[in-house]
Formats: structure tokens, sequence, C-alpha cells
């Protein structure tokens, strides 16, 4: 009876069906098929599939929407219709955590946008919303589809809508894995964290032969819209990495720092670092001598969790070092002046880069420690012209509208209207430290001096001029160059030895772990763009 039953089953029309399934799902997963592939692979690449394969934990990757197939009938388009129509989407585990995730295949028509690929995109954008999830797409695409039209247009539209509304609510990252140009970019520009591959992708409106031809400047894609260009000096991009396969490692460990959503906190790792250690190193760390530099870098490597640091932005505006590290396994991000560049100033760049990093720590609930060395705004008609006012006060802004713990250690300069920004007191910070090397003033000893005794300097016998000015510049740094002042009034909680930073930041965070602080109800700011 049972061989009965198997043959009238292996006869009946539901092996079609199930071959037609199989068929199908065969047709998807093949792509353009071995020969691009191929193509891709000899160019640096890997498939679409190979990179969520990746990306995520084993075997974990359910595919959403395997038999779309796009709706063109111009242009002899309904001549080929290939199931998924070139995006992969769906859902897995990284670290066992759910995340979405979207991939373009670059080898069924160039792995450009069609109406039915933006509905793909948009169903996982909503049902990651929902379900408090985050959403990486993994970008290699042509662009629109042209023989669509507007249809594709309307759905990158639909698209954009999405990252907007899920800004702030849930983590957004986007790799550049290949071309990403048009109106294409403008996704990845919305979401939180964009990582490119260093020699096979690149981003940009409008391409090299458009310029050529509207300005006639002469330009490669790499030049234009390069990784390293988008690292180093538009500050598009917040990562670069080797190939695809580190950055999926990439996309991987950033994930280890960030809740899975705006109403979770961070996720915690065990570590055997203990909470009280000493770093007796940073007691001679800073130089003596004010004008020299040193790196901040040093200061974070020795503090935080077994010494790591997950540097965002790390080519960009390099006078303001920003990232992710741990203290007693809990992510924080850490915003900090670099002495060694600059002199730690800020200038423009780096104000727009730390204001968007304070922005979104505090946006997912990250605990923000800021490092502070710097002498003020970076001086110059160039700075002036180019709004360093405007935005400077988006650093000052961000941290100001932040709620998350904040905590500030002042290691050396603090001057001027940038000590005001620097998560300040004033702004309500939580928690202010400063080493005994610090200098808290309204600007430097020397300027200061050349402004407060100028009579008296300039009255002085030529001969006696010089020595004169080291004088008051050593009266005027005792007096009002140095943190017991602050600390006199309040503005510092504790004037502290460098070696026991590590203990104070984790007792402090461990007492603002349960904080509540909330903004005046409105719709939103409006932070000066």
């Amino acid at each position: 009876m049972a061989e009965k039953n198997r043959v009238t089953w292996e006869s009946s029309e539901n092996v079609k069906r199930l071959e037609q399934l199989h068929g199908i799902s065969q047709e998807a997963e093949a792509g353009g098929g071995p020969e691009r592939r191929e193509r891709e692979h000899h160019a640096g690449k890997l498939s679409a599939r190979e990179r969520i394969h990746l990306l995520l934990d084993e075997g974990t990757f359910e595919e959403l929407d395997k038999f779309v197939r796009h709706r063109c009938v111009d242009f002899g388009m309904e001549q080929a219709r290939p199931a998924a129509d070139g995006f992969v989407t769906g859902f897995g585990r990284i670290d066992g955590r759910l995340v979405y995730v979207f991939a373009q295949d670059f080898t069924v028509f160039g792995g450009s946008l069609s109406e039915t690929n933006a509905l793909k995109i948009c169903k996982i954008m909503d049902l990651a919303m929902r379900n408090g999830a985050p959403v990486i797409g993994l970008n290699d695409s042509g662009g629109a589809r042209i023989q669509e039209g507007v249809a594709s247009l309307a759905g990158y539209a639909d698209i954009f809508l999405r990252n907007t509304l899920a800004s702030g609510v849930i983590p957004q990252l986007s790799a550049i894995m290949g071309p990403c140009a048009g109106g294409a970019v403008y996704s990845p520009a919305i979401t939180d964290f964009i990582f490119m591959t260093r020699d096979t992708s690149y981003m940009f409106v409008t391409g090299p032969d458009v310029i050529k031809t509207v300005t006639h400047e002469e330009v490669t894609k790499q030049e234009l819209g390069g990784a390293m260009t988008h690292n180093a000096t538009s500050g598009v991009a917040h990562f670069i990495s080797r190939d695809d396969a580190d950055c999926c490692a990439m996309l991987r460990e950033l994930l280890s720092f960030l809740p899975s959503n705006n109403m979770e906190d961070p996720p915690r790792r065990a570590t055997n670092d203990p909470i009280d250690r000493r770093e007796e190193s940073l007691n001679s760390l800073v130089p003596e001598d004010p004008q020299k530099p040193y790196d901040i870098k040093d200061v974070i490597h020795a503090l935080v969790d077994d010494g790591y640091f997950f540097e965002v932005h790390e080519h960009y505006a390099r006078n303001l070092v920003v990232g992710f590290a741990r203290f007693d396994g809990r992510p924080v991000g850490i915003v900090a002046n670099q002495p060694a560049f600059l002199a730690g100033t800020l200038d423009i760049n780096a104000s727009v880069k730390g204001a968007r990093f304070v922005r979104f720590c505090d946006a997912f609930n990250i605990p923000l420690v800021t490092f502070e060395d710097v002498p003020g705004f970076l001086p110059g008609t160039q700075q002036e012209f180019g709004g360093i006012i405007k935005h400077g006060a988006k650093l000052l802004f961000a941290f100001a509208e932040a709620t998350v713990p904040k905590i500030t250690i002042i290691t050396r300069k603090a001057y001027g209207g940038a000590y005001c920004v620097m998560a300040s007191k004033h702004i309500r910070t939580d928690a202010n430290f400063a080493w005994p090397t610090a200098e808290i003033a309204v600007m430097g000893p020397e300027g200061a001096v050349d402004i407060v005794y100028k009579r008296e300097l300039s009255s002085a016998p030529p001969q006696d001029r010089e020595r004169l000015r080291k004088e008051k510049i050593a009266e005027f740094r005792q007096r009002l160059a140095n943190p017991f002042v602050a600390a006199e009034r309040g503005y510092l909680d504790a004037v502290i030895e460098p070696a026991e930073t590590r203990e104070r930041i984790i007792t402090s965070l461990r007492a603002l772990e349960n904080k509540r602080d909330t903004n005046p109800k409105k719709k939103h700011g409006n932070i000066p763009l």
C-alpha cells in the first residue's frame, strides 16, 4: 500500500510543482550565470550570495522574495525575467542577533534597481522596523534601471523615505562593494555608517565622463569616488576594507558594539581586564612642554578593556578621534582631540565628524567618553569663510542635546569656546575629571599675557622684555591655566591621578547606568546644518 501511494505521489501534479520550485530556486541562485560570476571574481569581487554567507552566522539566512521577477515589458525586457531580479533579500543572525540584509547582484542587469527590487528592499526595511533589528545593505549596482524610467526612480524615493524614518530607530549599515552612482548614493548617505572596499568600490553623483563634458576636468573613477577619496577627503565613508571578506568581518565587528534598536542597551561582553587596573605610564605621558604633541590613541588604548579600540573615520579629520571601545564590558563611544595632528584644534571637518558620531551614540544609548586636549578652533580665513561658526556649533549642539551618560577627562589644554564645546560640565556632562597637567582658560598663557600685560611689556626695557614675558606666562599658568581653579568652582568633579583614570571612568559609568534625562518636548531641534 505504501509503495502504491509513493507511485501515485510521484506521478501526480505535485511532483511537477516540486520540480518547478527547485528549478526557480536554482535559477535565482545562479544569478547571471557562472561566466559573469567568474568575471566578478577575477575583478576581486564576490557574488551577492557569497557576501551574505560571509556576513551572517552559518546556516541562518532566510531568503525572502526569491521568486520575484520584474514587470517591465519595454525594450525587450519581457524576454529576460530572471528569478529574484538581481537582488537577494532576507534575514539572518550575526552573533545570534537578528539582522535584515539585502545584496545587489551585479551579474544580473548590472545590479540595477527595478521597481520590484525596490519593493523587496522596502519589505525588509519595514520588517526590520517592526522587529527592531538592524538593516545591512551590500551595494554593488549600476544605478536605476533605465528601461523602467520613473518607476525605478520612484523605487529609490520609497527606499530613501524608509532610510529617513528608520534613522535613530534601528542601526543602518551600508557596504559599498562595487559601483554606487547617481541617485543610488543617497540611500547609503542617510544610513549610519558606510564601508568601502579599497580597490573595487566607488561612489559619486556624476561620473568622470559627465564631469569632463561639463567642467572639462579629467579624473578617474577611483580619484573621484574611490574608497580612500571618501574615507580621507570627503568624509562620506567611515571605514575602508581590503576586500569583500574583510568588509563583512568589519560589519560584524561594528555590530558587536551596537544595540539592535533604540529601545535596547548595547550588548555587554565579559572581560578579564580588572576594573581598578592602574596605568602608571599615563602619569608621564603628557609632555611637560605644552607645545609638544603626543598621541591621544596611546591614552585610549591604555584605558579601555584589553586595549581594543574600534576607530571610526580613521582617515578623515584626524585632529579628532572617534570610535567604539568597552569599559567593564560595556560599549562606549570615544571622542578625543588628537594633539598629534593640527595640535588637536577643532576645525570644520572635525566638528562635523564629531557631531554626527555623538548624535549616533545618543540615539542608540551608547555612553560617551571624551578626552579633551584642545587649544581652540583652527584660525584662518579658510575656516571662517567655510563657516566654522556654523559647523563648530554642530558639535556643541550634539553634546548639549545628548542625554546618554557623558564623561569627560581633560588631559591638557581646554581653551576658549572649545572648552565649552567638548562636553564641559556646563552642557550637562555627568562626570568631569582633569589630570594635573590640565590647562583651562579663555586662551593659552602666551596669547593671554600678550593681551593682559601688553602695556607693561611694551614699556619694559628691550633687554628685559622677553624675561618679563616668560615670568608673566608662568604666573598666568599658575594662577588661571590649571585645573584647580575650575575644580574650586565645581566645574570639575575631581582632579585625578592619570594612572587611576580607568577606575574613575568605570565607577562613573556604573553610577550612571540607570541615568534618565530628557529634553523639552518638541518635534525636533534645529541643529545648524
